[in-house]
């Protein structure tokens, strides 16, 4: 795919997937012009006390492109990139905390805002590569599209987006990517939100024990590593068709394995507690993304499976801990 003397808009860019794709395109893509768009945080938080923006200046640090405080759900913010003549577009934007229970946000910002991103990339013929999430199979048995079952509004606000996307499949190149559990490198600005590997590991770092939830060792989930996500990012662009596409690692392992593998990274031995999970009834207690149409239309490779992907992630979770706690 060609993406030098192109303009790529990345929206979220200051959170942890955009900055990413940001950083990528810097390193590998040095002719494109890049424009990151993100809201930023303020001190506006949910009933859960989660903040409702979590983009952060500190993840752009090192990046050389340009940079615009956009809010997606303002349709006159939005006008001004009209005139850009937008190649690529990565859109990344979204509430993704899953435990926020406001729907009328949740759904302007995830759905309706998402209508006005659809337009903007017919108007400038461009590429649309949007962010899904696995949350949109809930309590499904079957990670494969077309087996839906969400049990929060985040996964209901993902699927509407996807059934809004199928309107523009014969208008432009549109693809969405379900993400499963992503971990790895700027998440940390994520806070509460951010992946069990971070939060697991800092507990560890700071002399504490892991805190799972009870039961954990039979909680399973696929945790997909962030440069397989960027991956599937880069090959959605040239995807054989339209559509949505599961991201993940293709296997599922449990919150415990996490621990373990850290436990065994950092050359630590110690018991671990547990809590009772508060979230039991919008909680995913199994997924494991069918990842076989990803692989035949995106020709998408997992690199990262658990170890590997932690293994990698040790000295960033070490920075983490050192230089932000």
């Amino acid at each position: 795919m060609e993406f030098d003397n192109k303009t790529i808009l990345i929206t979220g860019g200051a959170g942890f997937i955009g900055s990413n794709l940001a950083f990528f395109f810097q390193q590998n893509h040095p002719k494109a012009r890049v424009i990151v768009a993100d809201k930023f945080r303020d001190d506006t938080t949910f009933s859960n006390g989660n903040l409702t923006s979590l983009g952060h200046f500190k993840n752009l640090v090192g990046f050389k492109g340009e940079v615009i405080s956009l809010d997606i759900t303002n349709k006159e913010e939005l006008e001004r990139l009209k005139d850009e003549k937008i190649d690529y577009i990565f859109h990344q934007a979204a509430i993704s905390d899953t435990t926020a229970s406001n729907q009328k946000i949740m759904v302007d910002t995830n759905v309706n805002a998402f209508r006005d991103i659809c337009d903007l990339a017919v108007l400038n013929g461009a590429t649309l590569v949007y962010a899904s999430s696995a949350a949109t199979y809930g309590d499904s048995k079957v990670f494969k599209v077309g087996y839906e079952k969400p049990n929060n509004i985040y996964g209901f606000s993902k699927l509407m987006m996807d059934n809004l996307a199928k309107r523009f499949y014969d208008k432009i190149k549109i693809v969405g990517l379900r993400y499963f559990n992503v971990y790895g490198r700027r998440e940390f600005f994520k806070g509460k939100t951010a992946s069990m590997v971070l939060q697991f590991g800092l507990q560890l770092l700071k002399g504490e024990k892991a805190k799972l939830f009870e039961g954990s060792d039979k909680i399973y989930r696929d945790f997909v590593y962030i440069d397989d996500v960027i991956q599937a990012n880069i090959k959605a662009c040239s995807a054989a068709k339209n559509g949505v596409y599961n991201v993940g690692f293709g296997e599922a392992r449990s919150f415990l394995d996490i621990v373990n593998i850290l436990k065994r990274e950092l050359n630590i031995k110690r018991e671990d507690s547990y809590i009772k999970n508060p979230y039991i009834k919008q909680y995913q207690f199994f997924t494991k993304a069918d990842i076989s149409d990803t692989i035949k239309y995106l020709d998408y490779r997992p690199q990262y499976n658990l170890e590997r992907g932690i293994k990698d992630y040790i000295k960033e979770i070490k920075r983490v801990f050192e230089e932000e706690l």
